[in-house]
């Protein structure tokens, strides 16, 4: 009997990549995921964002940055507005608001390209395993350890499981490019 397990793993690793990938993809929508991981310089350290602020989505277009340090504000207000993520922000009252713009059809375009390329890598990255998995399995069966019917009903098996995951990376990508396109 050959083990999949590691064709499973690398497929789920895959799919998690993409979808982290994705996650900072701008949609319409405010989402903390998209300045979490600013690096701001504070007192001679660069810090992620998230590490220093609680980030909250106050509508569709604004988040909220609630500073744990409030002589952060300054330093994390710089930081966002240099991130060239096009956002404003604005600081007041021990917080910082952060404007994300409407997306013009030429960004949303851009967009949708974007997620099709990180599709495409989702997918050359699950053929690849495929061949290293397909590979072993041709070892095995000249080694005398499968048979030649194991060899191609393995082969059928592996098929399968690349079938499924390129159709979850599928969903994944259709559903964030309804996102965009919204």
């Amino acid at each position: 009997m050959y083990s999949f397990l590691n064709f499973k793993d690398k497929a789920k690793e895959t799919e998690d990549w993409f979808k982290d990938e994705i996650s900072l993809l701008r949609t319409g929508r405010a989402n903390p995921s998209l300045i979490e991981n600013i690096r701001v310089d504070y007192y001679g350290t660069k810090n992620q964002l998230k590490g220093m602020a609680s980030i909250s989505v106050e509508n569709a277009q604004t988040l909220v940055v609630r500073p744990w340090d409030t002589d952060a504000i300054m330093p994390i207000e710089q930081a966002i507005s240099g991130s060239n993520l096009g956002v404003q922000a604005i600081s007041e009252k021990g917080a910082i608001r952060v404007i994300l713009p409407e997306l013009s059809e030429e960004r949303r375009k851009s967009l949708l390209k974007l997620l099709s390329e990180k599709l495409e890598e989702a997918k050359i990255s699950l053929r690849k395993k495929r061949e290293e998995v397909w590979r072993d399995i041709q070892d095995k069966e000249k080694e005398g350890e499968i048979s030649e019917d194991d060899k191609f009903r393995y082969k059928d098996d592996l098929q399968k499981m690349v079938d499924d995951a390129n159709d979850s990376l599928d969903k994944v990508s259709e559903k964030k490019g309804v996102e965009i396109k919204n």
